[in-house]
């Protein structure tokens, strides 16, 4: 008998109905792909001087490793750090913004929050969002607001844990749309319960403000199909794989010191990638303020990363495009929102 991963029982019908959907799929003309970093220098410790010395560690050696690396428009590598409300010191955010400014990163959204009531979540978004803006010169405006991208702490979004521990917002979906929030990068979570049952495609959640997890299904985003929800959820590839096992074991694009990156998951990674129309979008994630992790990474990891994704597409005739969250956003932006007028309108696809 085959064991599956934990809590398999929440994703694997939506993997089976990807798998199912993508045979006979032509290859994609271009991926593009981005790294989601949950980043937190204070991670297990308060120290102010550890903290700062996990951050001026990517300061020093991610130039290093972009400037060895080229996707085929010419561009180097960016690595996207989600950043938590709770850990912000301005001597931190700053060097990772001097990254951005070198076109070789950008600064996103993170929080950890539990139960403290929707006024108090407001309230720290609020004033996080204003000091990444004004002090920093990070995110952006649209439409007279600031637009961010978004992770979630402990996986909770929208309340989907048991016991609504991390979080305790049942309308926390609703909240991050009128707060700007562009797209949530949360999944997958799996092997977390808080693991939506929708699983590589690029999706509306539709609030429902009664229960939590609203983003448990949701609708199809779609080439020219516009906007349908109230936020774009943009996963990463969730799947199994065996690599010669026996038993499967479950790939969901992390990147660590426990995670090495094979040719193998490479091509899982491409397989499983959301896709609109004939472009593909792939994020991977990871823990990079953590020892263990920066090490492999600095180590030679992410080199080797970055090779054979470009061996792999290049093998697969496909163009190969680094993002940020926000550029990878643009691009699916473009397409469900900017070519709906060349493309005939189908009925809401219900996940």
């Amino acid at each position: 008998m085959i064991r599956l991963p934990r809590n398999a029982q929440i994703w694997l019908p939506g993997y089976c109905r990807s798998r199912l959907a993508a045979i006979g799929r032509a290859r994609p003309r271009r991926l593009w792909f981005m790294i989601a970093d949950h980043f937190e220098p204070y991670w297990k410790n308060r120290d102010d001087g550890l903290a700062r010395e996990r951050v001026r560690q990517w300061r020093e050696r991610w130039p290093e490793i972009a400037a060895r690396h080229r996707d085929s428009a010419g561009n180097p590598p960016r690595w996207t750090f989600f950043y938590p409300e709770e850990e912000y010191r301005p001597d931190l955010i700053e060097l990772l913004a001097e990254l951005a400014r070198a076109g070789i990163a950008d600064v996103e959204v993170h929080i950890h929050h539990d139960g403290e009531g929707e006024r108090d979540f407001l309230d720290r978004m609020k004033r996080y969002l204003d000091a990444l803006e004004s002090r920093h010169s990070l995110l952006r405006r649209r439409a007279g607001g600031i637009a961010f991208g978004f992770i979630h702490g402990n996986w909770a979004l929208d309340n989907s844990l048991p016991g609504g521990r991390y979080c305790g917002l049942n309308n926390e979906i609703s909240l991050l749309r009128d707060l700007g929030c562009y797209a949530d990068f949360t999944m997958p979570s799996a092997p977390s319960p808080s693991q939506a049952r929708t699983v590589n495609r690029i999706y509306w959640a539709v609030d429902d403000p009664s229960r939590p997890k609203s983003y448990d299904r949701g609708v199809a985003a779609e080439v020219g199909g516009g906007r349908r929800g109230d936020l774009l959820m943009i996963p990463g590839p969730l799947g199994l794989r065996w690599e010669g096992r026996i038993r499967p074991r479950m790939e969901n694009g992390e990147l660590g010191a426990h995670q090495p990156v094979t040719a193998g998951r490479v091509r899982a990674w491409l397989a499983l990638a959301p896709r609109l129309g004939d472009e593909a979008f792939l994020k991977l994630f990871a823990h990079g303020a953590q020892e263990k992790h920066r090490a492999a990474f600095f180590g030679g990891e992410l080199d080797r990363l970055f090779d054979l994704v470009r061996e792999e597409t290049h093998r697969c005739g496909c163009e190969l495009r680094y993002a940020t969250a926000w550029e990878l956003y643009l691009e699916i932006e473009r397409l469900i929102l900017g070519a709906r007028d060349q493309v005939a309108k189908s009925d809401r696809n219900v996940l």
